[in-house]
């Protein structure tokens, strides 16, 4: 019986990281971190910002900027087999840092959060392996404040650069939601896509 997948889209900052967590302590379902498959720094496909305070900056916003087929190529291979290798990528680094083997021992279900999220959706659809697609959203007032945050406690960039990207992405959120939506996404909090999985997988127990 092969695995499936709930994909977690959204914001940077909406609470897809939160979420995934709280479905592994409930149901030990793991999660694979899309942002992992990042390009390195120094590749020369990595698309840079055209305008703006952060112009000539690399765009990591923009989906040129990951590894989409890598990522969907793993997300099948852990479906069919129950384990895959995954790439360990340090976003203050920008940089890859190893490899993480990934199993799933007897769960059924695994997460996929990341902001490139949409773009496994359809793929994963075709390919008979999705379980359930969601926008994770929170008023972007509270997205900005998680998302600045966190950046600012991991260093994942100079704080100057967090806080201009962190306005651009408040300024994009709708944005962000109308495509993820397109691509088959699902809009919800965080606490409403964590209810309806819960009582989901209560009926099917």
């Amino acid at each position: 019986m092969e695995a499936r997948v709930i994909v977690l889209a959204g914001p940077s900052g909406a609470g897809k990281s939160r979420l995934s967590g709280r479905l592994r302590d409930r149901f030990g379902w793991p999660t694979l971190r899309l942002d992992d498959f990042y390009k390195d720094a120094g590749d020369p496909t990595l698309p840079l910002i055209a305008s703006g305070r952060n112009a000539g900056l690399v765009d990591w916003d923009h989906p040129d900027s990951w590894r989409r087929d890598d990522a969907l190529a793993a997300l099948v291979e852990l479906c069919r087999t129950g384990s895959v290798d995954v790439p360990v990528y340090s976003i203050a680094e920008s940089r890859h840092t190893g490899t993480e083997h990934l199993d799933l021992a007897d769960a059924r279900y695994f997460c996929a959060e990341g902001i490139f999220a949409p773009d496994v959706v359809e793929p994963l659809r075709a390919a008979g392996v999705l379980a359930a697609a969601y926008c994770v959203t929170q008023h972007p007032a509270v997205t900005f404040w998680r998302r600045l945050t966190r950046d600012l406690r991991e260093h994942r960039k100079p704080p100057p650069v967090l806080l201009w990207r962190g306005l651009a992405l408040a300024r994009a959120q709708r944005d962000v939601v109308r495509r993820a939506v397109a691509a088959g996404c699902r809009v919800a909090t965080g606490d409403e896509a964590y209810a309806e999985l819960e009582a989901e997988h209560a009926l099917a127990r």
